[in-house]
């Protein structure tokens, strides 16, 4: 049986070193998993069992916390077995017991009637889950992945609609939590089932390419080593990296399928050990080799809204070819790949905290990391705009699936905002008062109207008037977030019923 291989993987490629109590209770948990699946298959033919340990090995390569890993491994025990949750409870404990029913819950989640109503049954219960326990939508990201690649042994039928629900839902919540490999290859093998030609195309376009570009990119990295050795630059990795084949597919779309105008088609990524270091690593690039006008981005100090941090340069290196350089930290680059989840493996120390504020729910502003702030912001978004599934449908689809920009008040505050937000949609991100009594607007200190398309990193300043004021009507045919139509309906229905 191939299982027992498989568990001595999941305990060989935790990225965080394994306790010996820790290994013992993951062992316990794979026998009592394996014992309660036993004569079970999947649709492969496999035991079920090797499933659950795909998706421990999974969480054990992101550094996820030992019950994290536990919980994935019985994950499938009360929903397919005879075994329930109150028993899981007595023997692995109530947090293990209740991330286990969270996975649970997500499960019984499917695809069916119309787009709204998909949207609607779906992305509430899933962001629910990620309001109280980011490690459960996790779980269930990790879960998914293995269904995705084993996809193959279902009907078409059902392959179609799980790689489209995989596509619109589980791909962007990987995404918005910065877990870029898995999004990356849930998105690589949804494309498969989904646009099957589209697929064949690009992977043929992929093959011939990357074939005439791998020796090139060995001899530039080996190239960049010998240039920051003599500048005493300690590098701690450097690698090629090819596009996912969605993405390069995407890419391909916008230019013709001509694949010459791709420029980070192949990446090199350079890994250092500050963030000084990664200053410096550009400025030594770029003194070798000319950039790009336009095409260096500075994410490490402005980072994306998933946390994504880096140093981007587009240069022509040797023989005037041009090629993307990647230059970040050991951290920012777990960070980049593992995304939420990398913080179980620089909070060592701090994980009994972490697994206090998801367990109990406490999602106090003061507590929760930066990167999951917008999770609690969902969660009192939720509260206040009640049982209005129209606005709730429509304010994820809007809010969670088009991309976040970033701005800044003249004290220089963040807010994070979606694209072709306005300074009215700015003035209710940061409270309702200055929403209502807005009169003008300023950005980067010029005046723009209040229907201006705020643009990443602009200072934005809002003009009020001291007295008492009622927001426009009119604004609501333009602001773009869910918070602020919600306040300005509210006022104005509050205002027509003075009038009655």
């Amino acid at each position: 049986m191939p299982s027992p291989i498989i568990i001595n993987d999941v305990l060989k490629t935790a990225v965080h070193p394994l306790s010996n109590e820790d290994q013992k209770l993951i062992l316990e948990a794979y026998h009592f998993a394996e014992k309660a699946h036993h004569g079970q298959k999947r649709k492969s033919g496999a035991d079920y069992i090797v499933h659950c340990l795909h998706v421990a090995k999974t969480l054990a390569l992101i550094g996820m916390d030992t019950k994290t890993i536990i919980a994935s491994i019985l994950h499938d025990v009360p929903e397919d077995t005879e075994v329930t949750l109150s028993e899981i409870e007595k023997k692995f404990g109530a947090e293990i017991a209740y991330l286990i029913d969270g996975v649970t819950k997500l499960g019984k989640i499917k695809l069916r009637g119309t787009r709204e109503e998909y949207y609607l049954e779906n992305l509430r219960k899933m962001f629910l889950a990620m309001a109280q326990d980011i490690r459960v939508v996790i779980i269930k990201l990790a879960d998914r992945l293995h269904n995705m690649r084993t996809l193959s042994y279902l009907p078409p039928e059902k392959q179609n609609r799980i790689a489209k629900e995989t596509m619109e839902v589980y791909a962007p919540i990987a995404n918005r939590l910065g877990i870029g490999e898995i999004q990356g290859e849930l998105e690589d093998l949804c494309f498969k089932y989904l646009e099957p030609e589209h697929y064949a195309e690009t992977k043929k376009i992929e093959k011939t390419y990357l074939h005439e570009g791998e020796a090139y990119m060995n001899r530039v990295i080996q190239l960049f080593r010998n240039i920051l050795e003599k500048e005493s630059i300690q590098i701690i990795d450097a690698s090629g990296r090819t596009k996912h084949l969605y993405r390069l597919y995407q890419k391909l779309k916008r230019h013709d399928m001509d694949v010459t105008q791709i420029y980070d088609f192949i990446a090199i990524r350079i890994v250092v050990p500050t963030v000084a270091d990664c200053y410096e690593t550009l400025g030594i690039i770029h003194r070798e080799y000319r950039p790009m006008v336009g095409r260096i981005k500075d994410y490490i100090s402005l980072p994306k809204p998933n946390g994504y941090q880096s140093l981007h340069t587009t240069i022509f290196g040797p023989d005037g070819r041009i090629l993307e350089i990647q230059i970040r930290t050991q951290k920012m680059h777990d960070e980049s790949e593992y995304g939420i989840a990398a913080h179980w493996m620089y909070t060592e120390k701090a994980r009994p905290s972490w697994q206090n504020l998801f367990f109990h729910k406490k999602t106090s502003p003061t507590t929760l990391p930066k990167e999951l702030v917008w999770v609690r912001q969902l969660k009192e978004w939720q509260k206040e705009i009640g049982r209005d599934d129209k606005a709730f449908a429509e304010g994820l689809k809007i809010e969670f699936f088009k991309n976040h920009i970033f701005a800044f008040t003249p004290k220089g505050d963040i807010i994070e905002l979606p694209e072709e937000a306005t300074p009215i949609d700015f003035a209710y991100a940061i409270h309702s008062e200055i929403g209502n009594r807005a009169v003008g607007a300023k950005a980067d200190g010029k005046m723009v109207p209040l229907d201006y398309h705020i643009q990443n990193g602009q200072v934005i300043e809002v003009l009020t008037v001291r007295e008492k004021k009622k927001p426009s009507r009119d604004w609501l045919s333009f602001v773009k977030t869910s918070s602020a139509k919600s306040h300005i309906q509210r006022e104005l229905r509050h205002d027509e019923f003075e009038v009655k």
